[in-house]
């Protein structure tokens, strides 16, 4: 891809992923062919503050869990009332990392 392409993608996602996986998504991205361009620039890309907000507020009964595919993490939330208040309270300082990772998951499945 050229670098153009690579540049204006890493400024407008990179709150999307993590700090330090920052240079092997820049990497990746210059030795891909252009013809991922359409699939790559398509994708959305889940927020981590919303997640977060998320979290705050519907956190107890898994709505984060959802929002950012972890189905299964999300039921058992919802069940347990988010652990009864524990998870939920855990997960106002995980979510932002794991929303993070759902989406570098998500970028090396397209790519």
């Amino acid at each position: 891809m050229e670098q153009q392409k690579v540049d204006m993608f890493m400024m407008a996602n990179i709150s999307n992923f993590q700090e330090d996986r920052a240079l092997i998504i820049r990497e990746k991205l210059l030795n891909e062919s252009d013809d991922r361009w359409a699939m790559l620039s398509s994708a959305q890309f889940k927020s981590p503050t919303t997640a977060l907000i998320l979290s705050i507020f519907l956190g107890s009964i898994g709505v984060d869990r959802f929002y950012i595919g972890s189905i299964g993490m999300g039921i058992g939330k919802l069940i347990t009332c988010g652990g009864c208040g524990i998870w939920t309270i855990v997960d106002w300082f995980l979510i932002s990392r794991a929303t993070r990772e759902k989406n570098y998951e998500k970028l090396v499945s397209i790519l």
